[in-house]
């Protein structure tokens, strides 16, 4: 839902950003889909 309602999006991972971006480009990143939001690649 965040990522709907947002223009940029990141991804912290041990406290460092590992991925940043347009929300709507990390919406339909495989990468994004099946690490955060339990989605198969």
């Amino acid at each position: 839902l965040a990522l709907q309602a947002a223009h940029r999006g990141y991804v912290m991972e041990s406290g460092l950003i590992t991925m940043e971006g347009k929300a709507a480009d990390m919406l339909n990143d495989p990468r994004v889909k099946a690490a955060y939001l339990g989605e198969g690649e």
